[in-house]
């Protein structure tokens, strides 16, 4: 005899149901309950399919991106506001500052509700902190075994000022290459964490909003060439796909690099190099030589780069490639990897 279950019962529930999903009353009541509370603000209000912003003249920044990390609550953040970090420091890569935000939820059936609370509240305060609303969005619900919990889509936009060209075709010889503060922090995090590791030593996500430090640099310097933040693929990545862009070359010091002595330690137990983990608290600045103190001055100023070095230059030899200087005296290429040293790390 086959057993129906109702998708869509009156009652309130402690978990999701594919009946928050359906646009009836239970998504109703998902949308008064959890996310217009805590995401509260005119335009979201209006509940109208889209969002009408008003704008001054000047160049808008776009950018979206998607959030699958695992596992969802993690020290130092959790993915409601590494969304939200994540999306802004996008924007700011491009010298924008942030405008507004859009938020879709892709719920799995059975997630319980006070965990979603958690992260959307989470993701409120990361918003408020920043600055910037959560103005339209989205909620849809698949069958258990089928999502992992939540996946959060972010869209955002931002006003670009006036003379401000950051690209990572910019780089040019001789500009110097700095790095806002320690590598690999997150990445680590969410590794010892998913496999419950522990190692000495407190080790915590730097996930964290860069537009306000983005800014202190293009106020320091006006000729800044590129910013990237070093997520995915971690600063190795981010360097090479700076070098074939600008079609120059880039040579780093490794004792320049900073790095905290938990993740040397953990990278050195568990055969993973910090050139490679994820970061998503800090950024590279390629800026020409005659600017670059002045930058680096300005980055150890603010909270998020007290931590900046100089940790290299772009040359003209061997175009498209990133290579090390290592502590023995030798040099070696710094490649791109084939795939990922750890999945689902934002």
């Amino acid at each position: 005899m086959t057993a129906f279950v109702c998708p869509a019962p009156i009652a309130v529930q402690d978990t999701v149901l594919l009946g928050h999903g359906s646009g009836g009353k239970l998504s109703a009541a998902l949308l008064q309950q959890i996310f217009l509370p805590a995401f509260h603000n005119p335009l979201l209000s209006r509940l109208e399919d889209q969002a009408v912003l008003d704008v001054e003249r000047g160049r808008l920044a776009f950018t979206t991106d998607s959030f699958v990390v695992k596992p969802l609550f993690f020290p130092g953040g959790d993915i409601g506001s590494l969304a939200v970090h994540g999306t802004v420091n996008d924007l700011a890569m491009g010298g924008a500052q942030p405008l507004a935000l859009s938020a879709a939820f892709i719920l799995e059936e059975g997630f319980p509700m006070a965990d979603l609370r958690r992260v959307v509240d989470s993701m409120a305060r990361a918003a408020e902190n920043v600055g910037v609303p959560i103005v339209t969005g989205d909620t849809k619900v698949v069958e258990r075994g089928c999502g992992d919990g939540v996946f959060i889509n972010t869209t955002g936009l931002g006003m670009v000022a006036a003379g401000v060209d950051l690209s990572a075709a910019n780089a040019r010889a001789d500009d110097v290459v700095i790095l806002s503060g320690s590598l690999g922090d997150h990445g680590i995090t969410i590794l010892t964490r998913r496999q419950g590791l522990e190692l000495e030593g407190v080790i915590e996500s730097d996930s964290a909003p860069l537009h306000t430090l983005v800014a202190a640099i293009l106020a320091a310097a006006g000729d800044v060439r590129v910013m990237r933040d070093p997520t995915r693929g971690g600063l190795a990545s981010t360097l090479n796909e700076i070098a074939v862009q600008s079609h120059a070359g880039i040579a780093i010091r490794e004792t320049a690099l900073p790095i905290h002595d938990g993740v040397r330690g953990a990278c050195e137990v568990l055969g993973l190099d910090p050139l490679y983990v994820a970061n998503e608290g800090k950024l590279v600045a390629i800026v020409p030589a005659a600017s670059a103190e002045a930058v680096l001055a300005a980055m150890r100023r603010h909270p998020l780069g007290a931590e900046a070095a100089i940790i290299g230059e772009v040359v003209a030899r061997h175009s498209g490639l990133v290579t090390m200087h290592t502590p023995f005296g030798t040099t070696r290429i710094v490649d791109m990897l084939p795939g990922d040293q750890l999945p689902r790390i934002c």
